[in-house]
């Protein structure tokens, strides 16, 4: 069984390469995720947030700086910078509250600060 944590960080790795396959074997099917453009239910919904990130800004750097576990959900810190076609540098901060079982997301959330130039 793996953890929120091993799963936040190899989602990261996934997103960190736009690997948009990758990304989305880390949830459920009837998954959730909800960032700052709201609710997405279902990979068909969660991938076209994915799809457009990726399509805005190609690049991303990531790392996770700190988990606050709670059994299989957890509160998980990040530091990331978005990169745009351009190669302008965008920082993002914030934490990712999900829920995991059978090592996916069941759920994720994501509480951020916008982006700012770095």
């Amino acid at each position: 069984m793996r953890t929120p944590r091993e799963v936040s960080e190899s989602y990261w790795a996934a997103e960190c390469r736009r690997d948009i396959d990758g990304i989305m074997a880390h949830y459920h099917v009837d998954g959730t995720y909800e960032g700052p453009d709201g609710l997405r239910r279902g990979h068909a919904e969660i991938r076209a947030a994915y799809e457009e990130s990726a399509r805005l800004y190609p690049g991303l750097e990531a790392k996770i700086v700190q988990e606050f576990p709670g059994g299989d959900r957890s509160a998980i810190e990040f530091d990331a910078v978005l990169i745009d076609g351009a190669g302008k540098r965008f920082r993002v901060r914030g934490v990712n509250v999900v829920e995991v079982r059978d090592g996916k997301f069941v759920s994720a959330r994501s509480y951020e600060d916008p982006p700012t130039p770095e």
